[in-house]
């Protein structure tokens, strides 16, 4: 027997339909790529996003045909992948911060028809237009004053100009729930980046996880700062879960700075915003030399990479903001899990609180996540055990764009994230490292994530990172590498007297080394295969 409710296809464009219908008066403020300050509402955006429609099937754009994005946080961006979704093509959010070479892998592997791009990177592209053959036309998200003159981009024409020529009088297509909707690439840390295409089905049902009390915690009465960019792993859903709620939106553009941010958070009242660690850190560095407030943020979601201590105390102490800590992945849509209070932990207070908050939470209805040794036999629950984490869900990938990497998925669905965890009898999840940059000492894990976080809890220290290095006795041992503060000076013992006796003596740095910076990965992460290239001949005193 079946049951008797209607066929309602889950498709991701609907999202915006209610939020015209139901909160059409709801701002969404951009920081604009030209600089000034720019507001609309859900009800505009709706009418704009027709009208991309209607351009997009003018060209002959098709069902399935992929449409590459190089954007900022702004509204123009969401009007384009909302008119895609609508058409039925697939939104292809390209990370502009990869190499120029890997930016033009991306769009030739996806076979990217048309380009959307903002202004700062018109450069970029220019750079590589003659290595991309599949792209048709190159549309600038601009108006027809600030349009570069004489580009090299091909059929290049204004945004503004291209969308004033329609109407929008447009009826989206139909067409089935998991018909793809979006695209986006992994970092591609070993081998080429690998493509994940999300379906509307997907994204929707993980737009429901991220609003959830326990997750995202959306409603209408938010006012929500996306800092994470809509390239970097599908924009952790706040473009979908957002309107989906009538949450306010605050899109901060090119402008990701401590001050600008701080600007924005203050003259906008943003209640929640979202970003890694590194953005935190230069807010608060910015707060902290600046005296600066913060009257209005209630909660900030924090992830990408492990969230320092530091970071969650100065956040609640200083500035009575609530921290929550994240953990996520292209492949998840992204959410996997978030650190929010439940009964049984809502009581802790001062370092027990901060504990439990250093790790990256319980997954919300439609994650299932598991801890398996190397013979892939499930590890138990206690907290203490590391495992790699394994995760299946809806909104979780079963396999890659043209079938690569097929070894990360098993025959039941479980997707190997790559990930070294542990889980408590709570149902919170740790991660102590990739499985990549864990350090193996004497037949033993040490984890680079939990020393790094307590380095960055040192007054004077601004970054830093963990390496193994080889050695002669204990097959690896870790290298601190820190960044001082402005106008500090630290010395090796007094980064190493602060750690001492805050973690088991074996897991104690062997050396500490002071440089000018940490080198990142394109979305924002302590590139560790610098770091092991940087220092391969480096070898510790014995």
């Amino acid at each position: 027997m079946l049951g008797t409710m209607q066929e309602w296809p889950l498709l991701a464009h609907k999202i915006l339909d209610h939020a015209a219908a139901q909160h059409p008066n709801r701002p969404v403020v951009s920081r604009s790529v030209e600089g000034p300050i720019h507001r609309t509402t859900y009800g505009a955006m709706h009418l704009r996003a027709r009208k991309v429609a209607q351009g997009l099937e003018a060209h002959g754009i098709k069902l399935g045909d992929r449409i590459g994005t190089l954007a900022w946080n702004t509204w123009r961006h969401m009007e384009v992948w909302y008119g895609l979704l609508g058409l039925g093509a697939i939104y292809h959010t390209v990370n502009p911060r990869l190499f120029p070479d890997q930016v033009a892998w991306i769009i030739n592997d996806a076979e990217d028809r048309l380009l959307f791009i903002d202004l700062t990177f018109v450069p970029l592209i220019e750079g590589i237009m003659d290595k991309l053959p599949t792209v048709e036309q190159v549309i600038v998200l601009t108006d027809a004053e600030h349009m570069p003159k004489d580009t090299k981009l091909r059929g290049a024409v204004a945004y503004e100009d291209w969308i004033a020529a329609r109407d929008g009088n447009f009826t989206w297509h139909e067409f089935p729930e998991n018909t793809a909707a979006g695209m986006c690439y992994t970092s591609g840390t070993t081998g080429n980046p690998k493509g994940v295409v999300y379906s509307h089905r997907s994204n929707v049902l993980h737009a429901f996880q991220a609003a959830m009390p326990d997750m995202l915690n959306l409603s209408a009465r938010d006012t929500v700062m996306p800092v994470v960019p809509l390239f970097h792993a599908n924009g952790w859903s706040l473009a979908f879960s957002a309107p989906m709620t009538g949450a306010a939106l605050v899109m901060p553009g090119a402008k990701l700075d401590g001050a600008s941010i701080h600007e924005l958070l203050e003259t906008e009242k943003v209640t929640i915003t979202a970003a890694v660690p590194t953005v935190w850190l230069m807010l608060l560095q910015h707060l902290e030399k600046t005296f600066g407030r913060i009257s209005t943020l209630k909660r900030v979601i924090i992830g990408g990479a492990a969230c320092p201590r530091a970071v969650t105390q100065a956040f609640q102490e200083t500035y009575g903001v609530e921290v929550a800590h994240a953990w996520g992945m292209t492949e998840m849509s992204p959410l996997g899990t978030i650190c929010s209070p439940k009964p049984e932990t809502a009581g802790l207070t001062g370092d027990a609180r901060l504990d439990l908050q250093q790790k990256q939470g319980f997954p919300p209805f439609g994650v299932e996540m598991k801890i398996v040794d190397d013979e892939d036999k499930t590890l138990p629950c206690d907290g203490k055990i590391f495992g790699r984490l394994k995760v299946r869900g809806p909104a979780v990938a079963a396999a890659y764009f043209k079938g690569e990497g097929a070894s990360n998925f098993d025959a039941d669905g479980w997707f190997d994230t790559g990930d070294v965890a542990t889980i408590d009898g709570y149902g919170y999840m740790q991660i102590t490292d990739r499985a990549k940059d864990v350090i193996k000492s004497g037949g033993e894990w040490i984890s680079s994530i939990d020393l790094e976080n307590l380095a960055i809890g040192h007054p004077d220290v601004a970054e830093a990172a963990v390496i193994g290095i080889v050695h002669p006795k204990w097959d690896e041992r870790p290298l601190l590498i820190v960044v001082a503060k402005p106008g500090r000076d630290p010395s090796r013992e007094d980064i190493l007297n602060f750690m001492a006796g805050k973690i088991a003596k074996w897991w104690m740095p062997d050396d500490v080394v002071f440089v000018e910076g940490i080198p990142h990965t394109a979305t924002g992460k302590i590139q560790k295969t610098t770091l092991r290239d940087q220092f391969k001949h480096y070898r510790f005193e014995t």
